[in-house]
């Protein structure tokens, strides 16, 4: 690590090398975001800066969280491009049990007005017999669907009442979601609910014209 990192690092002493590597790893490995206080490099706008070089040397950027709190995620022209490969995009089963864990868990409290538009993580988790009633999916493909949503950080399993066994919500890698890409999310997430409704037909249009000026530049 310390080779890639020493052409950004070579003009800072020791303690401020250490701080920038603490942070670093900080917001490479955490689940949660990492409150700036407890790294000078966060808190240090000038610090900052060198930590997000670090981080662009793999495609990464940092993500700020509530004002105070960071996180990395992937920069947006590189997840466009990892999304076109095949090995880096989740089963098609695994992306509609996904869809409808954000449906139920997210997009239908927001309409609800509780949640805040741009949260993507939620205390009203979707019931598992919720998701065996909406997919087609058999019972077993539909539980190692939710094993491996689990362990790719992209849902998490908790109890959703005193009474019950417990739902899905989306998972602590929905920290790591830049805005633009939260809102493609958000943009998507309504085209699936509400295909037909007045929205989805605004966001198509202003995809079109988007694609318009696009082809046009080009």
């Amino acid at each position: 690590m310390s080779e890639l990192f020493e052409g950004l690092l070579r003009g800072y002493d020791e303690r401020r090398r250490a701080e920038l590597v603490a942070a670093y790893m900080a917001v490479e490995h955490a689940a949660e975001p990492v409150p700036e206080v407890r790294f000078p490099a966060l808190r240090e706008p000038a610090l900052r800066r060198t930590v997000e070089e670090m981080l662009a040397l793999s495609g990464r950027t940092l993500v700020r969280s509530e004002q105070t709190s960071w996180i990395s995620g992937y920069r947006d022209d590189v997840a466009a491009e990892l999304a076109k490969d095949e090995e880096c995009v989740p089963p098609v089963q695994e992306r509609a049990v996904l869809a409808l864990v954000l449906i139920h868990s997210v997009a239908i409290p927001r309409a609800a007005g509780l949640l805040e538009d741009d949260s993507w993580l939620s205390p009203y988790p979707t019931p598992a017999e919720e998701l065996r009633r909406r997919t087609q999916l058999p019972v077993g493909e539909l539980d190692a669907a939710l094993r491996r949503l689990r362990l790719a950080g992209l849902v998490s399993q908790v109890k959703a009442g005193a009474d019950d066994s417990g739902g899905f919500v989306p998972g602590p890698q929905f920290h790591r979601l830049t805005p633009a890409a939260r809102r493609r999310l958000q943009e998507e997430l309504i085209l699936a609910a509400g295909p037909d409704s007045p929205l989805a037909a605004a966001i198509r249009a202003r995809r079109r014209g988007r694609e318009r000026e696009q082809g046009e530049s080009e």
